[in-house]
C-alpha cells in the first residue's frame, strides 16, 4: 500500500511537471504573438506619421510659394525657411516645427528642382505595410517597394512663372534680380 502511494505520489508529480512546461510553451506563443502584433501595430503608427508629416511639409512648401508677393512665385532653399519666412516685415510660419523622419528618426531627405526644394521623402529602405486605399494625392505610393519612394512634392501650376532660387549661400538675397522662366521643370 505504501509503495501503491508513492507510486501514484511521483506520477502526480510528473503531470503537473509536463502541465506547468506546457503552460511556458503556451505563455511564450502567446508573448511571442503580441509583440508581433505590437510590432505591426507600432509600424502602421509611424506609417500614418510619415503621411502626416509629409503633407505638412508639402502643404508648407505650397504655402511658401504661394506667399511669394507678386507674380512670380519661389521654392525655398532652405527647410528653414518654412520655420521663419523673412521675406517679409513680420516673419511667417509655414510649418510649426521641423519633424523628423518617423521611420528613421533623422531629418527627410530634402527633393529639389531648380534650386528649391519642393518637397521631402523618407530615407528608409524597409517595405511598407501599407500599399493600397492612399488618399488621391497620394496614388502613386501603391505599390511601392519601399519607404524612400513615398515622396512628398509640391508641384507648382503648369505655365505658372517662377523664380530661380539663388544658390544656398550664395551672395545672391530675396531682393536681387532672378533669373526668370515660364513652365516647370521637374527633375
Amino acid at each position: 500500500m505504501c509503495a501503491d502511494r508513492i507510486a501514484r505520489t511521483g506520477h502526480v508529480r510528473g503531470l503537473v511537471l509536463l502541465a506547468l512546461l506546457l503552460f511556458i510553451a503556451l505563455a511564450s506563443l502567446a508573448t511571442a504573438l503580441a509583440a508581433e502584433v505590437w510590432a505591426t501595430a507600432l509600424q502602421r503608427e509611424r506609417e500614418a506619421e510619415l503621411l502626416f508629416f509629409g503633407e505638412q511639409y508639402r502643404h508648407a512648401i505650397e504655402s511658401y510659394w504661394r506667399a511669394t508677393p507678386g507674380r512670380v512665385k519661389t521654392l525655398p532653399v532652405a527647410i528653414e525657411a518654412l520655420l521663419a519666412d523673412d521675406r517679409f516685415p513680420m516673419p511667417v510660419r509655414h510649418l510649426r516645427q521641423l519633424y523628423p523622419d518617423p521611420l528613421t528618426g533623422e531629418p527627410f531627405v530634402l527633393v529639389r528642382a531648380g534650386g528649391g526644394i519642393t518637397g521631402v521623402q523618407s530615407s528608409s529602405k524597409d517595405a511598407p505595410l501599407k500599399t493600397a486605399n492612399f488618399p488621391p494625392r497620394y496614388r502613386q505610393f501603391e505599390g511601392a517597394q519601399s519607404y524612400e519612394q513615398w515622396t512628398f512634392v509640391f508641384t507648382p501650376p503648369r505655365g505658372a512663372p517662377r523664380a530661380v532660387p539663388p544658390k544656398p549661400g550664395s551672395a545672391q538675397t530675396s531682393q536681387n534680380v532672378f533669373y526668370f522662366s515660364c513652365g516647370w521643370a521637374q527633375s
